[in-house]
């Protein structure tokens, strides 16, 4: 196997604090966060973001946290973060909670971990409000341990500049919220988090002068290490964003120049962007400028100044990860001068295995293995897919309260998706283990590979494929279950477009996906969902519950064909 070789020098993460501290020496006085007050942002300088770090975490070692788990719940903000880097810069452990997660669950959590502390936004204190033997402390009181915690520093008390940290101490706990049963918190040790943080040095070049855009909760391990460690050890600025409903307007204010993100949010610029043109009537001379422009970043950029005005006028880079993004996307937004680095690691648990670097990219990849990482294919088939197996130092270190990590075997962490890799090391993903429908002929279909056609039709928001057995046949039917694009069909039929013209049209999506696969692969029914798909805070489909759903309206279309 040819793997690329080249990388950026890169540099090697000891810990977070350390880290964090060579940031605030060298750019003292640039802004390391962005958060908006009163309506307007506010830059947040290194030297300030250190200062309240280091004096909470004075004040909370004072008042006997170490060694403690204290649990963190609430929106992105500079609260939030600076409770997180007092946690982990060798205090105590970050337990990390999705502010979506229900009152019964987050009182779970807190008993389960035995967490000694919470702090959490305002909005969120009637669920807070329950929980028992645990310390409360609002978002709005840190200000206040902030100088206390200084006035001890002052005073001469350093103990907690002095703590030391070893790279296997315990440093977060990360809690996602589930569809059913008890949530799982994932274990991430210093070395986890710091190799992952290394990883990103050699890949991704980062600039003290990026500003990135924070949309994704940083509960969710890939946020909290790309779209917030990273910038932050590189010199970066991080803005924190409102709120998805705020995102277009918060783009414009702080301008930024890089985003994280998850392909649903690449989608969602794309459709606007090809929106916008169409309603200009526009696409006959945007295609000829397309080529014109060739493969010129810098042209592009000049040409479509308009779309990147709308943008912020500075975007460089999107880093997408979670699943892959449609390839037709990744090259539509470079074709007006936008670079898409796609990336593969576990769903908020191990957050890169693979990236497309700034040396090795290929649209329909999610990337090549991190460089000091082992990526290998398990179990390959006759078309070379496999489940996914890695070896590296941000392996998790399993789930709390559940023993060892259970998907580990002989060093190597079993992902339980399934790819295949290129001679030249690029990796390829063909959807979850779980999820693969097996046909009577030991076929496999994979439901994501399909559901990533169906979402280039303009029609279809959001596609879920299942598998119900037709016992006449003795074989899956495969059953598309489509979320219409409502903007698309009014612009296309009006406001009050009828169930026959979507029907039609999911037709012609489904067609179309059939002509493009193998016939074992076809998909036999569409479902249409007219409710919204559930959806984890990353902008995930829970597929959990849908197959149950749609299948009474399956069985009509059975019964009819």
């Amino acid at each position: 196997m040819k793997l690329p070789l080249k990388y950026h020098d890169g540099k090697r993460v000891e810990t977070i604090r350390a880290s964090l501290r060579a940031s605030a020496r060298r750019y003292s006085s640039r802004p390391a966060i962005m958060q908006k007050l009163a309506g307007a942002y506010r830059e947040i300088s290194y030297a300030e973001l250190l200062y309240k770090v280091e004096g909470l975490g004075t004040e909370l070692l004072a008042r006997g946290f170490y060694g403690k788990k204290i649990i963190i719940y609430g929106e992105n903000s500079l609260e939030w973060a600076t409770v997180f880097l007092a946690s982990v810069c060798g205090l105590a452990v970050a337990v990390t909670v999705d502010k979506d997660i229900e009152a019964d669950k987050l009182a779970s959590i807190a008993k389960k971990t035995e967490a000694t502390a919470i702090f959490y936004s305002p909005r969120y204190e009637e669920r807070v409000s329950a929980l028992e033997n645990v310390k409360k402390y609002s978002m709005n009181s840190i200000e206040a341990l902030i100088e206390e915690g200084t006035a001890k520093l002052a005073g001469g008390n350093t103990d907690y500049l002095r703590l030391s940290i070893d790279e296997s101490d315990l440093a977060v706990i990360s809690y996602n919220n589930s569809t059913a049963g008890e949530p799982r918190g994932v274990m991430l040790s210093q070395r986890n988090i710091c190799f992952d943080l290394t990883e990103l040095t050699k890949t991704l070049i980062c600039f003290p002068e990026d500003v990135y855009l924070s949309v994704l909760p940083m509960h969710h391990v890939y946020e909290m290490t790309c779209g917030f460690l990273y910038p932050i050890i590189s010199g970066a600025c991080v803005a924190f964003c409102e709120g998805l409903r705020y995102i277009s307007r918060n783009i414009q204010e702080v301008r930024p120049t890089v985003m994280v993100c998850v392909p649903y949010l690449l989608e969602t610029i794309y459709r606007k962007i090809k929106n916008n043109i169409r309603l200009k009537g526009s696409e006959k001379r945007v295609r000829a400028a397309i080529k014109l422009t060739g493969s010129s970043i810098a042209l592009k950029k000049r040409v479509f100044s308009e779309i990147h005005d709308s943008l912020g006028g500075r975007l460089r880079l999107f880093i997408s990860g979670g699943t892959l993004a449609d390839p037709d996307i990744i090259r539509g937004l470079r074709s007006f001068g936008f670079r898409t680095a796609q990336s593969y690691g576990l769903s908020d648990t191990l957050p890169l295995i693979s990236i497309c670097s700034d040396f090795a990219y290929n649209d329909t990849s999610v990337g090549v293995c991190v460089p000091d990482g082992v990526l290998d294919i398990y179990g390959i088939d006759s078309d070379g897919v496999g489940e996914i197996r890695y070896k590296g130092d941000n392996i998790h270190e399993g789930f709390f309260g559940e023993g060892a990590n259970a998907s580990v075997r002989d060093g190597w962490l079993y992902t339980g998706d399934l790819g295949r890799l290129d001679r030249d090391g690029f990796l390829y993903i063909s959807g979850k283990k779980k999820n693969v429908i097996v046909t009577a002929t030991g076929k496999n279909v994979f439901p994501e590979e399909l559901e990533d056609m169906l979402r280039r039709n303009r029609f279809v928001k959001e596609a879920v494929v299942v598998g119900y057995v037709n016992e006449s046949r003795e074989d899956y039917d495969i059953v598309a279950v489509l979320h219409p694009e409502h903007s698309e069909f009014e612009e296309a039929y009006g406001k009050n477009y009828s169930r026959g013209q979507v029907d039609a049209e999911f037709n012609r999506a489904v067609e179309d996906v059939n002509r493009q696969v193998a016939p074992f692969k076809k998909i036999r029914f569409f479902v249409v969902r007219r409710e919204e798909f559930s959806m984890n805070s990353a902008r995930k489909v829970r597929r959990s519950g849908v197959a149950e759903a749609a299948k009474a309206e399956y069985l009509r279309k059975l019964a009819r064909s």
